[in-house]
């Protein structure tokens, strides 16, 4: 008797549990690829046609598994899991990581998200709504590709919109566990070793918005040398006090269904050795008009240490046959101004097709997206 009265209360339990912990997960991805086409494929010159060595050609290809359960009194437990590939080969992104794009646990709830594991950071949260060519293959990204790919392992984040008002912040253990950034965490005695650390403020309304971003991050040992012009020796940043820290500024405006958006970073590393600084604006506007989307976005990058500037305008054109699929043209050109200068519409790519120091390059990408 005991135990059938057991056993009652246990599957009334179970089944309370179940009515209150609701739970979801979701499938979602994205698989774009096409082919480009440059001028000045090499130091020696000559042209080039192949598929991106990247994940796509105007949104990464990814694709991921998203879920949360309600804890109930307006509490959810929240997870992700996200990995990105190139289409073209069906390898692994991001060093080979099975979930490299993202994969992270949380709690979320009307004060916002609090989440652990890695992330993309407050850079790419807070420039969302200004960058309106984004993480395409010929971007703002030529000039400085940590802002297409701006995320950390072991990181603690938080993010909450109040009003207008969103505000996050993310903090790392260690920002690459991966040879290729070799920079996995603190060592004895060295608390700040391999630390990254992110802060957003942003205010948006339905006509326009604003936003500040700060992001640090630190050396360690073994990290990799940064490379701030392809081709340039990297500066040495294998110390936890050397810092590379960029402060930005960002907003948008509507003018009836176009967007007017552009921004402004201000970046000062500080090396083992060598210390330099460079500035990079945008500016760009996006038209929807009927099933077509055209966006346009020019962008400057001046290094005061090299003599190295360069400016890059981008078009790109999307008809949406269907709320999924769509076919998109990108055609971008670059100027190289200075001896040092180097860089390439493609610099995003796996294998940059690099033009001679000085030289302008061209190039265009004709291609296929579909979300599921």
């Amino acid at each position: 008797m005991r135990y059938r009265h057991a056993v009652t209360a246990a599957l009334v339990m179970s089944a309370t549990g179940t009515a209150f912990a609701q739970s979801s997960v979701t499938l979602y991805g994205v698989l774009d690829t096409g082919v480009e086409f440059f001028t000045h494929a090499s130091p020696t010159g000559g042209t080039m046609a192949r598929f991106p060595t990247i994940s796509g050609g105007d949104l990464p290809s990814r694709w991921g598994l998203r879920g949360e359960e309600d804890l109930g009194g307006g509490l959810k437990s929240v997870f992700v899991l996200e990995s990105g590939f190139a289409p073209a080969s069906g390898t692994s992104l991001q060093n080979g990581r099975l979930f490299g794009r993202q994969a992270y646990v949380g709690l979320s709830g009307q004060w916002g998200q609090l989440s652990v594991g890695r992330q993309i950071n407050m850079t790419i949260w807070g420039m969302a709504n200004a960058d309106v060519i984004g993480p395409a293959a010929f971007s703002i990204g030529s000039f400085d590709g940590y802002l297409s790919a701006a995320r950390a392992d072991n990181s603690i984040e938080y993010r909450g919109t109040f009003s207008n008002f969103t505000v996050g912040a993310s903090y790392s253990l260690g920002r690459d566990v991966m040879p290729a950034g070799n920079c996995a965490g603190q060592v004895p005695g060295d608390l700040m070793s391999c630390r990254a650390i992110t802060a957003m403020l942003k205010y948006d309304t339905a006509r326009w918005g604003v936003g500040l971003i700060y992001d640090e991050q630190r050396g360690g040992a073994g990290a990799t040398d940064i490379n701030v012009v392809p081709g340039v020796t990297g500066i040495a940043f294998k110390t936890s006090s050397a810092t590379d820290r960029r402060y930005q500024a960002n907003g948008y405006f509507m003018v009836g269904a176009v967007k007017i958006a552009g921004g402004w970073i201000h970046r000062v590393i500080a090396g083992d050795v060598h210390k330099l600084h460079t500035d990079l604006a945008f500016l760009g506007a996006s038209v929807p008009y009927g099933v077509w989307t055209f966006d346009a976005q020019i962008s400057h990058i001046r290094n005061h240490d090299y003599d190295a500037n360069g400016t890059l305008g981008v078009a790109r054109a999307n008809y949406n046959l269907s709320k999924t699929t769509a076919l998109y043209g990108l055609v971008a050109y670059l100027k190289n101004s200075g001896n040092g200068a180097v860089y390439s519409v493609s610099s995003t790519s796996l294998v940059p097709a690099m033009p001679a120091p000085g030289v302008d390059q061209a190039g265009v990408m004709v291609g296929i997206r579909h979300t599921f």
